[in-house]
């Protein structure tokens, strides 16, 4: 009877699935490219075997940069690291165990500013075994997505990625983000999230909120803005809690202050603590406490973040005070804000998945602050540019053009020019 046998660039044993140490002996062997193609033969040869590696994205992100179009082939030392790196990965990859189709699948995700990362494995004996690694850096539209967003798409991500191995079969996935267990019982929200809802409808899923000190599998792939991995604590987190440690944005706060930052405590301590530990802040009269108890439903605390339930069913992250400044430059002052009035400029904070109580009041505040809306702006009808009338005759006769740009460059282009005539339009 034979114990083992290669099948498909796979080692099979009673072990699990290794890597073929055959060609990853051939690959180690391989002198670091100096051309694009070297690259990109190197990349596939390594990909390959992606599903045994941890991290692969973040490992070979200054790979894939040399084969951006327009960009020059410089192999530096980052690029060196990358190549060595890989291919000690490669030859260290771990046994990952094949699948048990009596029992149930397990998915833990997790998201991080830069990446996603998801993890599909099973449970024997309480242990989780690994069956596939997977991982997905962000492009420069998905980088902008809200926290929620983010952790979302890393669900539609590893629920796609691992498709063939749980359609028709109940999944649990773990995250650690808590506001997605309620996204999935809710009728409105943003278009974005309602279409990844529905893709995920066709799935006997059931989400589980797990903290990311338990979650690993899942969170070490998608930390990507870590620059070296940090030694994992494996102590017991306690579950429960001295009184006088409930409080976590006074503690928060002593810290910052501990620090030379400001020692305020956000707008929202209070939420935070009585969902926290349930206690109700003592200096409130009755009508105040009962108005407390009422706003607080629509609260919803994901550490260390706290988000809200807005008027239009839409989740938004409650933002502190020292940040809030910062966002009403980008949504106003910058390359993309425009320069819009003061309700203009807190409804695309809104927008951009943002919320403070004095929102509205802050923006108008920032909006008459702005120098070069005072300059600009408000225009008399005394001094606006006299309006005369086009003549329209015949067709090609008047033209409207207009240019924009620079923008990214797209197959060597930079601008958009517009052309429109008057009359066909």
């Amino acid at each position: 009877m034979v114990d083992e046998g290669i099948v498909l660039g796979h080692k099979i044993s009673c072990r699990g699935i290794e890597v073929d140490r055959a060609k990853i002996e051939v690959i180690e062997k391989l002198p670091p490219p100096t051309t694009v193609k070297g690259i990109r033969s190197f990349l596939g040869h390594a990909g390959f075997y992606r599903r045994f590696i941890a991290n692969f994205s973040k490992i070979t992100k200054p790979l894939c940069h040399l084969l951006e179009q327009n960009r020059p082939f410089d192999f530096n030392e980052e690029c060196t690291e990358a190549f060595k790196v890989l291919k000690e990965k490669l030859v260290t990859a771990p046994i990952v165990q094949p699948p048990d189709w009596t029992q149930p699948f397990e998915i833990m995700c997790d998201a991080s500013d830069y990446a996603v990362g998801a993890a599909l494995g099973q449970r024997k004996d309480r242990i989780f075994h690994v069956i596939y690694y997977a991982s997905k850096t962000l492009n420069d539209a998905q980088v902008n997505y809200t926290t929620i967003e983010k952790e979302l798409l890393a669900v539609v991500f590893s629920i796609d990625k691992f498709r063939s191995y749980i359609l028709g079969t109940k999944v649990i996935v773990h995250t650690d983000h808590s506001a997605l267990k309620y996204l999935f019982t809710k009728k409105d929200a943003k278009p974005r999230l309602i279409r990844w809802i529905l893709l995920l409808q066709e799935f006997d899923l059931e989400i589980k909120d797990k903290k990311g000190t338990e979650n690993q599998v899942a969170d070490h792939l998608s930390r990507l803005e870590k620059g070296q991995s940090l030694p994992i604590d494996e102590t017991n987190i306690l579950e429960t809690f001295p009184d006088e440690q409930l409080f976590a944005a006074a503690i928060t706060a002593a810290t910052a202050m501990a620090a030379g930052k400001s020692s305020e405590l956000p707008w929202y301590a209070d939420f935070v603590n009585f969902i926290v530990s349930g206690i109700i802040p003592s200096d409130l009269n009755y009508q105040a406490r009962k108005r407390f108890q009422n706003d607080v439903k629509h609260y919803y605390w994901g550490e260390p973040l706290l988000f809200k339930i807005c008027a239009d069913q839409v989740i938004r992250r409650c933002v502190p005070q020292e940040e809030q400044e910062d966002i009403l430059h980008h949504c106003h002052a910058s390359q993309y804000g425009g320069h819009l009035g003061g309700n203009k400029t807190a409804a695309k904070v809104l927008q951009s998945g943002f919320y403070w109580p004095s929102l509205y009041k802050d923006a108008q505040i920032f909006y008459k602050s702005c120098d070069r809306c005072q300059r600009t702006g408000n225009i008399s009808r005394r001094n606006e540019m006299p309006l005369q009338n086009i003549l329209e005759v015949e067709i090609f006769d008047v033209w409207g053009i207009d240019f924009m740009g620079p923008f990214p460059s797209s197959c060597g282009n930079l601008y958009i020019l517009l052309a429109v005539d008057y009359v066909s339009k």
